[in-house]
């Protein structure tokens, strides 16, 4: 009698949960490895995004020019002129030669900062419009008139609220807080001991912030990751914008 070799069933069946459990493990372990390239790769695109803000932000405030806008009066007579420039606590605007559209290489822009509720109401958020800069008139768009300030007794421009829309940037999202506070230079004449002052709200009109200050903080803190952090910016102005140059 001729023996025929082959598998028996159970052989079989062992076989096969053999090759199974082999390819759940296989399956397992591949998602575990895209879990964690996943997670970084997201850690890494958090973590550039903060540095590129903070980059943006600093080259912005480095190319603010020291521009003249003429800002609309209320009844009759010429719009007054002032060293364009808006600082409040959530809001800010000034001309820059940097721009997100053209870098350092295409025209000057109107920078409007604006310090907005995140969405579904989570934290806040920094967004950014740019304008077109073509001139003092187009600057004085945004500002509604001069007045006399009750209690510092200094004249202080007054602005439109900066609109966001559709064209707004998103320069920085879940953020806790961020807000905006500028450096006065002591006034001239002042003894060399005097420490320059931070306010929340820029006031004069007829020249600009030494430096500003952007704090911002985390909606939700995680060390592994890069968090939004103050920064302090010096502006690097050597001119007075409503003075009258050789070149002007």
């Amino acid at each position: 009698m001729k023996l025929e070799r082959g598998f028996t069933l159970i052989e079989v069946l062992i076989s096969v949960t053999l090759v199974s459990m082999l390819s759940v493990g296989l399956m397992m372990a591949m998602r575990v490895g895209l879990s964690a390239m996943q997670k970084s790769d997201d850690r890494l695109m958090s973590n550039r995004r903060v540095m590129s803000t903070q980059q943006i932000l600093e080259q912005e405030i480095a190319g603010l020019m020291p521009v003249p806008a003429e800002c609309l009066k209320t009844g009759d007579g010429p719009p007054a002129r002032i060293a364009f420039f808006q600082g409040q606590p959530a809001a800010m605007r000034f001309v820059s030669s940097y721009s997100l559209h053209e870098a350092s290489r295409g025209t000057p822009r109107i920078l409007e900062f604006q310090v907005i509720p995140g969405e579904n109401g989570e934290g806040v958020r920094l967004v950014l419009n740019e304008v077109l800069y073509t001139g003092a008139a187009s600057a004085g768009q945004g500002c509604t008139g001069v007045i006399r300030d009750a209690i510092s007794n200094e004249l202080t421009a007054q602005f439109l609220a900066i609109p966001t829309g559709p064209g707004s940037f998103v320069l920085a999202d879940k953020l806790a807080f961020c807000r905006f506070t500028f450096r006065s230079p002591p006034p001239m004449g002042a003894p060399p001991t005097e420490a320059p002052k931070w306010v929340a709200s820029w006031a004069p009109i007829d020249h600009l912030p030494d430096a500003i200050r952007i704090e911002m903080g985390p909606l939700t803190p995680d060390s592994g990751r890069l968090q939004p952090i103050t920064m302090t910016s010096p502006v690097r102005v050597n001119r007075l914008p409503l003075e009258l140059y050789g070149n002007q």
